[in-house]
């Protein structure tokens, strides 16, 4: 660990700036905002959100969640995101082999929660982070002296293609479209990065959650779950995926 230590380190910043990127993402994808730009602004008083409001996590503790300029409250999923990258890079670190296998391992983890952020807030999974989920699955692979690249290629393909087989059969049956195609290319992602045997656990882990999650939800309103409420099923997906990766803590 001392030889890595610095690494890290640079692991864990970088994990509160891509927390903070990936919420700005998530937030902006909804009405259809670039993420390149324009620079953030204030939702409230449109003022623009100069560099020293911008560190993650520093500065949102420093304003108490609030905007410099109005004192509109920031929203805290944006905190709570910064927080989640700088956790999520912790996690990689204690469970990395190699200082290579850290970084794809933070990378991999960051993708999957920036995939969360998106589709609870958007029902989508942008392509501009499932292609590079996949290709961070391939190198995992590359990098793991256990696995091989067409043993990754294998879990890339079943994994697109049984949920490409429920999509089409769903909406043979019910005349609508039940799953996305950025499932499938999420499948793919996890398929590459975890492997074929991991496949099955994922997707049960994700049905678990999803179900725990709707029911909860029905209780709450005080009714009965229904079969037509729309679920993010991408985001338990990548939620299952990341839980699986980080078995060895648990």
């Amino acid at each position: 660990m001392p030889a890595t230590a610095p690494l890290a380190f640079f692991l864990i910043l970088t994990g509160a700036a891509m927390g903070s990127f990936l919420a700005a993402w998530a937030d902006r994808l909804p009405r259809g905002e670039s993420i390149v730009g324009p620079r953030s602004r204030c939702r409230s008083c449109g003022v623009q959100i100069g560099a020293r409001d911008m560190v993650p996590v520093v500065s949102w503790l420093w304003l108490g969640g609030k905007c410099r300029g109005c004192g509109a409250a920031i929203p805290k999923r944006v905190f709570y995101a910064e927080v989640g990258g700088m956790a999520l890079a912790v996690l990689a670190v204690w469970v990395a082999q190699s200082p290579l296998h850290m970084g794809l391992g933070a990378l991999w983890l960051w993708l999957l929660m920036g995939l969360v952020l998106c589709d609870l807030a958007a029902f989508r999974l942008p392509d501009g982070l499932t292609g590079p989920l996949f290709l961070t699955g391939m190198l995992l692979a590359w990098e793991d002296p256990s696995r091989d690249l067409w043993g990754a290629l294998l879990g890339a393909a079943v994994g697109a293609g049984a949920f490409l087989a429920l999509r089409i059969g769903y909406r043979m049956l019910r005349g609508r479209e039940g799953l996305g195609l950025g499932d499938v290319k999420l499948m793919a992602g996890i398929g590459a990065g975890l492997g074929l045997t991991a496949l099955p656990m994922v997707t049960l882990v994700a049905a678990v959650l999803a179900m725990g999650v709707a029911g909860a939800m029905a209780l709450r309103r005080g009714n009965r779950p229904d079969g037509d409420l729309a679920i993010a099923f991408g985001a338990y997906l990548a939620g299952a995926a990341g839980l699986v990766w980080l078995w060895p803590l648990i």
